[in-house]
């Protein structure tokens, strides 16, 4: 009768132990799902803007600004990849490719309105045609270059406006 009393408690610590180590082993996908954001102090319109003069460069495949999503097609960088990779001990790749993944949302800060954006980036390689796709984490800085982007040209309209009403408020005084 015993053991049936003393068996709840095996079970905690069992939990407990099992709880510990398979945070271990799942711990590598909560740091690889971080995604790059930046909080712009920005209307949303605003934000969806620059989001928008940013990506102009990419070839895009879906916008929809009521949902706050811009997607890219595949873009080819198999080139880039070797280059980087050129002095790893990893063999060249047969081809890759990325696909970009724009997400503004709007927010507040206290009474300000505020824009959350967010740059996911999916990287997938072929070593030969034999293993497929493989898809691989990516080192952030094209989502962060992306990202420090939208904030400069935020910022760059951010002054060219305050110049503007200064000049207007000049004007009045004239008149």
């Amino acid at each position: 009768m015993q053991r049936f009393i003393k068996w709840p408690s095996y079970l905690f610590f069992l939990m407990l132990f099992y709880s510990c180590s398979s945070y271990e082993v799942f711990r590598h996908i909560t740091e690889d799902f971080e995604l790059p954001t930046e909080v712009v102090n920005a209307d949303y319109n605003q934000a969806w803007q620059a989001v928008i003069q940013v990506m102009r460069r990419y070839d895009l495949e879906h916008q929809n600004q009521e949902s706050g999503v811009i997607r890219t097609n595949w873009i080819d960088n198999t080139t880039e990849v070797n280059f980087s990779d050129s002095f790893a001990a990893s063999d060249a790749v047969k081809s890759a490719k990325f696909k970009l993944i724009v997400n503004v949302a709007k927010g507040y800060r206290g009474t300000i309105e505020v824009a959350k954006v967010s740059v996911l980036k999916r990287q997938l390689v072929e070593q030969d045609f034999l293993q497929g796709w493989k898809e691989i984490p990516t080192d952030n800085i094209l989502e962060k270059s992306i990202l420090y982007r939208i904030e400069r040209i935020i910022s760059i309209d951010r002054r060219l406006r305050a110049i503007e009403k200064a000049k207007e408020q000049e004007e009045l005084k004239k008149i």
